[in-house]
């Protein structure tokens, strides 16, 4: 099974063939296909490359299945005894793809 070790959004994934995972949202549209150029490691049962940091020629392509925004995540900031407090919400969006095929 080959596995590849890409990176997306300052984050770094580690993948394979058919594999469903949310990233940093991406401006593409659901059912697009993107191809991701900086592959840092292919993983395989039998040899292992790794880039320095990159591979050279080494590319994924993934197909986009949906934007969203994930659950909101509550800040409340409170100072006691000074009558301040202040409330603030945030979601985090994102971008779930399914990963199709590995070259390189």
């Amino acid at each position: 099974m080959l596995h590849a070790i890409i990176e997306t959004g300052g984050k770094q994934y580690r993948v394979a063939e058919g594999d469903v995972v949310f990233i940093e949202k991406i401006d593409a549209a659901a059912g697009d296909e993107v191809t991701f150029s900086r592959v840092l490691a292919l993983i395989n049962d039998t040899d292992s490359r790794f880039g320095t940091p990159l591979l050279d020629g080494a590319t994924v392509t993934a197909k986009i299945i949906k934007n969203g925004k994930g659950k909101k995540v509550h800040i409340f900031k409170y100072k006691a005894k000074k009558n301040e407090r202040r409330r603030q919400g945030h979601r985090q969006p994102y971008t779930q793809i399914q990963i199709e095929t590995s070259a390189g």
